[in-house]
């Protein structure tokens, strides 16, 4: 016989304890019902990825997820550059609108490190002659999208799309010769600008 669904009744038990009384009643039907169907929802579960092993394990979903963010955040050649605008001939982009552009993303993601003009804070100096990673346009989009991870700079290549890489390259490069007031003593090694590849 099915219960209809009405309130249920307060009954108070006939001990009490320092004048507390305690109230027994049944519980509603509808906590019941969801009782019961997670009971069965268990089961089901348990038999399905347990049991029969049909379903993928927790293991196995970890292991998927891994390789998924593998492929998606690195090269199978094993170098994170392979594919992308770093193995290839990079020119710098001169026009306006790129160079525009390009500050645009220095402001948002390499400010707080190399200064709003590129004199260099945590960071290394951007606009004099001594570079610790390169010069060159292919050796500054490399280090961008790699990140040097020692140095606590992120890997840019998962944030940021090849074309954008290549518009914040040139215009690190429009930097060169600025000498920004206060800025960071030379690092690294000297670039002669005439003899690398623009």
């Amino acid at each position: 016989m099915v219960k209809k669904f009405e309130k249920v009744k307060d009954e108070l038990l006939d001990h009490d304890y320092d004048g507390i009384q305690e109230l027994d009643n049944e519980l509603p039907p509808w906590w019941l019902w969801l009782f019961y169907i997670t009971i069965i929802w268990s089961v089901v579960y348990m038999v399905y990825f347990h049991v029969l092993g049909t379903g993928p394990s927790s293991v196995e979903e970890y292991q998927a997820e891994m390789q998924a963010a593998q492929m998606k955040y690195s090269q199978p050649s094993g170098d994170a550059t392979a594919g992308t605008t770093a193995d290839q001939k990079i020119e710098v982009m001169t026009d306006e609108q790129s160079l525009a552009e390009g500050k645009a993303i220095f402001d948002k993601n390499c400010m707080p490190c190399h200064g709003p003009d590129g004199g260099g804070t945590v960071g290394p100096n951007l606009t004099d002659d001594y570079w610790i990673h390169g010069g060159s346009m292919k050796d500054m989009v490399k280090t961008i999208i790699n990140g040097v991870p020692a140095k606590g700079m992120i890997s840019w290549g998962p944030v940021l799309k090849p074309d954008e890489i290549v518009k914040v390259s040139s215009y690190i490069r429009s930097l060169h010769g600025t000498n920004p007031p206060n800025g960071k003593a030379p690092e690294g090694e000297k670039v002669d600008y005439s003899q690398i590849d623009q």
